[in-house]
């Protein structure tokens, strides 16, 4: 198994997580790859994505289903929407420690803040990225949100 699934793995048991890792021939890096090759709705795929916030790193859980909202995203902060900005590949694997593709939602290097999707709490079990952009797990939203201590929020964008 690769290093960095093991180190996800190693990460939930410190948490007292047991995780059962699904690998793919196939790629899962976007959420449509990860829901056609486990078989469920993209809603259920977690997004693990790198913000920087006025400055400062913060993660996002958000459902493959949907876009996230970074005027709802800046107003946790205070901020205008312009101080809100997609973190580059580099920094991404600098504050986590994986590459954009594989990002779990924790076992990072640095601790970020989290914030996780409302969305993903209407399932029973939602698939996050294990660490390279072919592997994933089974969780719960309710495992996820405490392992990650991640604020429950509602980061998605409302098209009407």
């Amino acid at each position: 198994m690769h290093p960095t699934t093991q180190k996800v793995i190693m990460t939930a048991h410190e948490h007292g997580l047991e995780i059962a890792i699904k690998e793919f021939s196939v790629s899962t890096r976007t959420a449509e790859e990860a829901a056609q090759a486990i078989g469920c709705q993209i809603a259920q795929i977690v997004k693990s994505l790198v913000f920087v916030v006025n400055g400062q790193p913060v993660m996002a859980l958000v459902s493959g289903a949907n876009q996230l909202d970074t005027k709802k995203l800046a107003d946790l902060y205070g901020v205008s929407k312009k101080k809100v900005k997609r973190a580059e590949a580099d920094m991404v694997r600098e504050v986590t420690g994986f590459a954009i593709g594989g990002v779990p939602p924790f076992g990072h290097t640095t601790s970020l803040p989290i914030y996780f999707d409302e969305t993903l709490s209407q399932f029973e079990v939602i698939w996050a990225a294990a660490g390279t952009p072919n592997t994933v797990f089974p969780i719960s939203p309710t495992e996820l949100c405490r392992l990650t201590h991640g604020v429950m929020v509602d980061l998605k964008v409302v098209v009407s």
